[in-house]
């Protein structure tokens, strides 16, 4: 069990050598713990420093405080206070600035455990944050969002996200949905005193444009869930047609092992590729039909499993070889999917038969992956498929995570069943009242405005321990 008046302390950047390494502190003892572990050149204690400060000095252990510099010293920081309220969690923050080797920052780190703090738990100094009202469940999810992205793209929808801009939405039409309840809620404690026709209407138009905002924001979910997690597309086709080939243009550097001996690829080889904006976490599989031994026997296992699952399928032929039946056996593993097919190297003498891949192929595009040769025209027609030629510039708010996604459609199901009857007085009012608050509480799930522990517990459990 947490408890929120201890002081916590975490390594806040990645393990491993760097160039700075970061121990950050958060409470209200923050100060004070170090104050026994930190000498400025200038002889102050960190309690002293104004706020907003950095200063040099040295991480000592007990018994090495007195001179400046020291005898003995940890390691040589950069020491910044950050003091309550204008930090990120609302409380005292020190940030240590140590060198990036893996033993100075846990040296250091044991020392600030030592003298009054404790180890923060995953995702707590952000929990923090929102307990002490710096920022809404929606925007500390986007933290997590942000330190996940893979693009551009997903990096500007989730630092839109961590703005408030969703935040902004949800709460303009959160108090249109309080200014309905109010009224609603009046006519129920003073039955006497019956909502006219203009209220009616004012109420009516008030849910119908709750109902039409949420209903818009529900529309960019589909491109913001692709900007957020991507897609998972796999290269399959038979031996030698050039999949390892295809997978070094589009990551533009040499991943994959290429040569003109078929059968070179004898196992899956993934990547992340940024195309036009979506992650697309691609899978070079092996082009072995036939295994000959027990490496290709897995090999082929783990292909199959990869096309049975992938959300794309980008099926590659060689221009300069006719169909085989190899290529109808795997034109039917992918039959059903989303799927493009790919005719490489296409500056060879042309063999292959291309009317034939319309009958199983909406999509053609030629190129020549040794060459770089059109490989534009294929990124923009995965990109099309994804988005289904619906995307051409991203909304100004997306909505990307599920959980919100889920409680905003419960709530616009839930006030298009209270409009509807507020126009044909078809309920009673306790039960129009009703859906919009239930509503209400809908969009305070997404704001975290109402949420219980173990919801917190899951949210955060996701973050690395320093966050």
């Amino acid at each position: 069990m947490q408890n929120f008046n201890d002081t916590i302390a975490a390594i806040a950047t990645a393990i491993g050598e760097s160039g700075i390494g970061i121990v950050r502190l958060s409470g209200r003892d923050a100060l004070k713990s170090a104050d026994e572990i930190f000498i400025s050149k200038d002889g102050k204690k960190p309690s002293e420093f104004k706020a907003y400060t950095t200063h040099y000095g040295w991480i000592v252990e007990d018994g090495c405080r007195k001179a400046s510099p020291p005898a003995e010293f940890v390691d040589e920081v950069l020491l910044t206070v950050m003091r309550a309220p204008k930090s990120f969690t609302r409380e005292d923050v020190v940030e240590i600035n140590c060198h990036g080797g893996i033993i100075a920052l846990r040296k250091t780190l044991d020392l600030v455990l030592q003298n009054g703090c404790r180890l923060a738990e995953p995702g707590e100094f952000t929990r923090r944050a929102f307990l002490n009202g710096r920022i809404d469940l929606a925007q500390a999810e986007a933290v997590l969002d942000i330190i996940r992205a893979k693009t551009d793209s997903a990096l500007k929808v989730s630092a839109e996200q961590l703005k408030g801009s969703l935040s902004k939405e949800l709460g303009r039409i959160r108090q249109a949905l309080l200014d309905a309840l109010s009224l609603l809620e009046a006519n129920i404690d003073f039955p006497e005193e019956e909502i006219t026709a203009a209220e009616t209407k004012t109420l009516c138009a008030g849910l119908a444009c709750a109902e039409k905002e949420l209903s818009r924001i529900l529309g960019s979910s589909a491109t913001g869930r692709v900007m957020r997690e991507g897609i998972s597309a796999v290269i399959c086709g038979k031996p030698n047609v050039g999949k390892s080939s295809l997978l070094n243009a589009l990551l533009k550097q040499e991943r994959s092992i290429v040569t003109p001996v078929a059968g070179t690829t004898r196992d899956t080889i993934e990547e992340i590729i940024d195309i036009r904006g979506i992650p697309v976490r691609i899978v070079d599989t092996a082009g072995i039909i036939e295994p000959r031994d027990l490496v290709e026997k897995k090999a082929v296992a783990r292909s199959r499993h990869y096309i049975r699952n992938a959300g794309l399928a980008i099926m590659v032929f060689d221009a300069g070889r006719k169909m085989e039946k190899q290529d109808e056996i795997l034109i039917k593993k992918i039959r059903g999917k989303t799927a493009i097919a790919v005719v490489n190297k296409i500056d060879l003498k042309p063999r292959l038969q291309k009317e034939k891949l319309g009958r199983f192929f909406s999509r053609i595009v030629e190129i020549s992956a040794k060459k770089m040769k059109n490989i534009d025209l294929l990124e923009e027609a995965i990109a099309d498929l994804v988005y289904k030629g619906k995307v051409t510039s991203p909304e100004p708010v997306l909505v990307s995570n599920l959980r919100h996604i889920e409680a905003i459609r419960r709530a616009q199901k839930l006030i298009a069943e209270a409009a509807n009857p507020v126009d044909n007085g078809a309920l009673p009012v306790e039960l129009i009242a009703q859906d919009v608050k239930d509503a209400l509480g809908c969009l305070d799930d997404v704001l975290g405005r109402r949420f219980s522990e173990e919801l917190l517990d899951k949210i955060f459990s996701e973050f690395c321990i320093g966050k």
